[in-house]
C-alpha cells in the first residue's frame, strides 16, 4: 500500500523495522539517497536484504530538473526538447521518445531499480509544477510521444507510470506549495488533458498516478482521493486495470483532508493501490494508518518490478547504447 522515503544514502538501524511493517510495498528514492552509482546500488541491495526481493524500488529519473540521479548517469534532456523536436521532424521526434526512454529505463534497472514515475503525460500548458517536464501543448502531439515513451521504457525491461492524472498541465497552481484548482468541464478534460493518459494506456502503460488537483466540475475531491476520478472514469470509462498510484501525501494540496491518516484513507478509499510517503518524517505515521487494511491485488503490482536487466558493464558495452545517448543528449533543452 506505501511506497516509502528513506532519510539518507545509507540505512538506518530504526528503518529495518519500516521495511518490514505491513503494508509497505516499497521505497522511492531522492537526490538525498544519491551520492554515487554504486553508493545508490549499496543502498538497493541493502533494503532489499531487508525487506525481501520483492520489494520495489523506485525513483523518477525523467530528465531534465527531474531526475534525481545525475553522476554517472545520463544527463537527460527535458521531455519538451522531444516536442519541440516534433514540431520539425515528427518521426525522429518519436524515435527519440523511444531511445530517451530506453535509456533512462535501462540504466535504472542495471543498478536494481525497478521503476521511474514515467512519462510525464500532462500537456504544457502554463503549470509552474510540470513547464518543460511535458512533452507539448498539443494534446495530440503529447499522446503520440506517450505511447513512444511507454514502448521505449518497456524496451527497456520497465513498467510505465502516467503522470499526473487526469492531468496537471494546464493548471498553473503547484500542487507541492498550495491546492490546485481546475473548472473545466469533463468533456473538455476529456477532449484535451486526458488524450495522453488514454493513449499511454492503449501502449499497456502498468500505471498511472493521480494528481492533487480539484476538478471542481467534476468531484470536490482531488483526483486521488476522487472514487469519480479512479473507479468511475479511469476503471470504468477507460477501462484502465492497472495499479493506481497516490501522489505524495507531504504535498500542500494533499492536506484538503486532513492530516497523515486521513489522507492515506482517502487515497485508498477512493481506489488507489499505492500510496507514496515520500518525506521519512511522515512515514511512521502512514504505516500506522494501514494497519489492517487488506493489501492491493498482486495482479496490479506484480508487473511494476522491473525485468531482467543487463549489468552496468554489460549496459555500457552495448554499441546501441552509446548511438541512443549521442543522438538524445544532442537534443536541444
Amino acid at each position: 500500500m506505501l511506497l516509502i522515503g528513506l532519510e539518507g544514502k545509507v540505512l538506518k538501524p530504526h528503518e529495518h523495522a519500516l521495511l518490514t511493517a505491513h503494508g509497505v510495498a516499497g521505497i522511492i528514492l531522492f537526490s538525498r539517497n544519491f551520492e554515487s552509482r554504486e553508493q545508490v546500488t549499496a543502498l538497493i541491495d541493502a533494503a532489499r536484504e531487508i525487506g525481501g526481493d520483492d520489494l520495489l524500488v523506485c525513483v523518477d529519473q525523467e530528465g531534465g530538473r527531474v531526475q534525481r540521479f545525475r553522476d554517472g548517469f545520463t544527463r537527460l534532456p527535458p521531455l519538451r526538447a522531444l516536442g519541440k523536436l516534433y514540431d520539425t521532424d515528427p518521426g525522429e521526434a518519436v524515435d527519440r521518445a523511444e531511445e530517451h526512454a530506453w535509456i533512462m529505463a535501462s540504466e535504472m534497472r542495471a543498478i536494481g531499480v525497478d521503476f521511474s514515475f514515467a512519462p510525464v503525460a500532462d500537456i504544457d500548458r502554463g503549470s509552474k509544477a510540470i513547464g518543460d517536464r511535458a512533452f507539448h501543448a498539443d494534446p495530440v502531439i503529447a499522446a503520440e510521444l506517450t505511447q513512444a515513451y511507454v514502448r521505449g521504457m518497456h524496451l527497456g525491461g520497465m513498467a510505465a507510470v502516467l503522470k499526473h492524472f487526469p492531468g496537471h498541465g494546464s493548471v498553473s497552481e503547484d500542487t507541492h506549495e498550495s491546492i490546485a484548482v481546475d473548472t473545466r468541464s469533463k468533456d473538455e478534460i476529456l477532449r484535451t488533458d486526458l488524450l495522453p493518459f488514454v493513449a499511454g494506456i492503449e501502449a499497456r502503460a502498468e500505471a498511472v498516478m493521480a494528481a492533487h488537483v480539484k476538478y471542481t466540475a467534476v468531484d470536490d475531491q482531488p483526483a486521488g482521493y476522487s472514487h469519480v476520478w479512479i473507479e468511475e472514469i479511469l476503471r470504468g470509462e477507460l477501462g484502465f486495470r492497472g495499479c493506481v498510484f497516490g501522489d505524495d501525501i507531504s504535498m500542500a494540496a494533499a492536506g484538503s483532508v486532513g492530516g497523515i491518516a486521513a489522507r492515506v484513507h482517502a487515497n485508498l478509499d477512493a481506489g488507489c493501490d499505492l500510496v507514496l510517503a515520500c518525506f521519512p518524517d511522515v512515514v511512521p505515521e502512514a504505516i500506522a494508518a494501514v494497519k489492517g487494511r487488506r493489501l492491493p491485488p498482486p495482479e496490479r503490482v506484480a508487473p511494476l518490478r522491473g525485468a531482467i536487466g543487463s549489468t552496468w558493464e554489460g549496459l555500457v558495452d552495448n554499441p546501441q547504447r552509446e548511438r541512443f545517448i549521442a543522438r538524445v543528449t544532442a537534443l536541444e533543452p
